[in-house]
């Protein structure tokens, strides 16, 4: 996979919405499984979601559940994550991943990432 290219972070209130996107360059971006990790100021990096190569599996981590949206464009090498309902610890780095494994959701586990988006949520 070539490189990750993340966009759509931003400062934004509580109880607001923000879009992630991930643009992936290269011609295998279909193989990947993708998914999204995010470390916040002082604490280790985080699973927040991913996604199969099709799109029709997802998972979640508990604590943005019901909140967060991921989704992939196989046409555009792209993947989204739609945040909804931001609370201020969800303020941190947001950083696309990429895996030819479905394996654990350990950050080791990923072999592709992009340089990350802050995302900041003001109370």
């Amino acid at each position: 996979q070539g490189q990750l290219v993340e966009a759509g972070g931003g400062l934004v209130q509580a109880g607001g919405s923000l879009r992630l996107s991930c643009a992936a360059s290269g011609r295998t971006f279909s193989t990947y499984y993708m998914g999204w990790f995010r470390q916040a100021p002082g604490k280790e990096r985080e699973f927040v979601a991913r996604i199969n190569r099709s799109g029709g599996t997802t998972e979640y981590a508990d604590v943005v559940k019901d909140r967060f949206n991921i989704s992939r464009d196989n046409a555009k090498n792209t993947v989204y994550l739609q945040m909804n309902s931001l609370k201020p610890e969800d303020t941190a780095v947001y950083y696309c991943v990429g895996s030819l494994f479905w394996g654990s959701r350990r950050p080791v586990d990923f072999a592709s990432w992009g340089q990350g988006t802050q995302v900041t949520v003001s109370s």
